[in-house]
């Protein structure tokens, strides 16, 4: 039987063994770690609010409310008002009827995708679609395909086989990202939703890395695409451009009710602390749209376009995620260790969540980071 020490130095012999690193401060563009004060460009903290006054407030006025801890899953007696507010403001907020949150994104499309998938549905992944998706896919029991990145041929194809081969009441879901979350590209999301459309299918899409971002007030990338409405299922989190910690699904009705009867990740997960619910309500209702989201987003992007000025690139990344792609593990490891060196954080991403040959460096910005910041990483990184 081979032994856990076994495994160990295989990882670390293919350069893809992991570590923790512990952060001495909290999440800003500046961090200090190890005694040492780094650059940070790693963070999904994209509009600066993890840390700022107003989430902070935000949250201690829910913590002197409504107390540290839920008590027990939403089913039992974990659901308080802050939960119910919330779902009630993310709804308004995705311009749906009805909203449900999870204690993280993961578990929502692990939750959502089990819940309302079984043998003999058909789910139809784009290839880079986030692992938590590959799972909730999996889980299902469902007959899983992939259509290569972004393929409206492939996906189109494989549409046309699921509704020819799968039985009349089968259920066929597409599933993708957004933006894609470790190369920063966006979904053809108009194509996508035309073609779901013409096969009869439903759509299922991950907004993550597009919530707080893009379209009106920060409603994602269906919204600035002008497809909101016609998504089935809305998923997001409120761990990244939020600032703060969950996942969320948004729908109908009828599809949030079966989620609350059906998703075991919601089902048997203690409630998220009340306290980070409300504070989130705060921050979807107050910070996200109006005048405060968009000068973030407008700082955002202006960043976006220093660095790509910097870096001499002929356009500004499409997201706030710029992959620099290096190839070995080996070569990435010693590329991020670099940086570190030079006062940078940015760790080097490998199999699994990247494809093997595509190791890379995934460099993020945010509105909180100062330009001279952006200038010294373009500077460094052109070295």
């Amino acid at each position: 039987m081979r032994t856990f020490d076994d495994e160990l130095a295989a990882l670390r012999a293919a350069s893809l063994f992991r570590s923790l690193r512990t952060i001495e401060s909290p999440q800003q563009p500046r961090v200090t770690a190890g005694g040492r004060d780094l650059r940070n460009f790693s963070s999904n903290d994209y509009l600066g609010l993890a840390a700022s006054p107003e989430v902070k407030d935000a949250l201690i006025r829910g913590v002197e409310k409504w107390g540290a801890g839920s008590g027990a899953s939403r089913l039992v007696c974990g659901t308080q008002s802050p939960h119910s507010e919330l779902e009630s403001v993310l709804a308004d907020f995705k311009g749906t009827e009805a909203a449900l949150t999870f204690a993280s994104g993961y578990a929502a499309a692990t939750g959502t995708l089990s819940a309302l998938l079984q043998r003999g549905d058909v789910v139809i992944l784009d290839k880079l679609c986030h692992a938590s998706l590959i799972d909730g896919a999996r889980l299902s029991g469902a007959t899983l395909r992939v259509y290569p990145h972004n393929n409206m041929d492939r996906l189109a194809h494989l549409l046309k086989w699921a509704r020819d081969t799968a039985k009349a009441d089968a259920r066929i879901m597409v599933v993708t990202e957004s933006i894609f979350s470790m190369d920063g590209d966006r979904a053809e999301l108009a194509a996508i939703v035309a073609l779901k459309e013409e096969h009869g299918a439903l759509l299922m899409l991950d907004e993550a890395h597009a919530f707080g971002i893009m379209g009106a007030g920060g409603r994602g990338l269906a919204d600035e695409a002008g497809v909101a409405s016609r998504v089935d299922i809305h998923m997001g989190t409120l761990s990244k451009a939020s600032g703060l910690h969950g996942g969320y699904v948004c729908g109908s009705r009828a599809l949030i009710d079966l989620l609350i009867n059906r998703a075991r990740s919601f089902i048997y997960s203690t409630a998220p602390p009340p306290a980070v619910a409300a504070a989130a309500s705060h921050v979807v209702r107050h910070l996200l749209p109006g005048e405060s989201g968009d000068n973030r987003r407008a700082r955002l992007r202006g960043h976006l376009a220093l660095f790509a000025e910097k870096m001499g690139m002929s356009a500004a990344p499409q997201s706030a995620i710029i992959p620099v792609i290096i190839g070995s593990e080996q070569a990435a490891v010693e590329c991020s260790a670099r940086l570190l060196e030079s006062g940078f954080l940015i760790p080097a991403i490998r199999f699994p969540t990247v494809a093997r040959g595509s190791a890379r460096l995934r460099v993020t910005i945010t509105a909180a980071h100062e330009a001279d910041d952006i200038a010294a990483l373009a500077e460094t990184l052109s070295l």
